[in-house]
């Protein structure tokens, strides 16, 4: 009999670090097509540190986070954007030339990729990068440059 109680007290331990490790996921809601095995390959290639935050854990498919605070949040599966008049940012880096329609919402940027579907969602509050949105998006348009082409361009 006691020698079952330090396999419990082990157990326990255990798996209060394993839930302790989840206590800490940022609540994010899926995008709609995150089931696409697209996002699988987008959501690999970003990187694990994005504008100098490391990456934290997240409660949905396709999704990842950055920072403590105000954190950056990564979403693939998003409604791609069809033809619009609204005007495209345009990424180049290095890995890739990508398209990103911006637009201002509740303290944040929220961009989504254009012309490739699944689309990338990226949210970053204006207090990480008010000025500098672009540069976080340099980061990201290599991963979202994996999800193919669906023949829509910026004008």
């Amino acid at each position: 009999m006691h020698a079952s109680r330090p396999l419990v007290a082990a157990s326990m331990v255990a798996a209060g670090v394993l839930l302790g490790g989840c206590a800490h996921a940022v609540v994010v809601e899926p995008a709609t097509y995150a089931a696409d095995p697209d996002c699988a390959e987008v959501m690999l290639a970003i990187p694990e540190t994005i504008g100098g935050l490391e990456q934290r854990g997240t409660t949905s498919q396709a999704t990842q986070a950055w920072g403590e605070d105000y954190e950056i949040i990564a979403r693939c599966g998003v409604e791609p954007p069809g033809p619009t008049t609204e005007q495209c940012v345009s990424v180049t880096t290095a890995a890739a030339d990508v398209d990103w329609l911006l637009r201002e919402e509740d303290g944040a940027w929220v961009a989504t990729v254009f012309g490739r579907s699944p689309a990338l969602e990226v949210t970053v509050p204006t207090v990480r990068a008010d000025d500098a949105v672009t540069e976080l998006l340099a980061e990201f348009s290599g991963p979202a440059s994996r999800a193919p082409v669906n023949n829509l361009e910026c004008r």
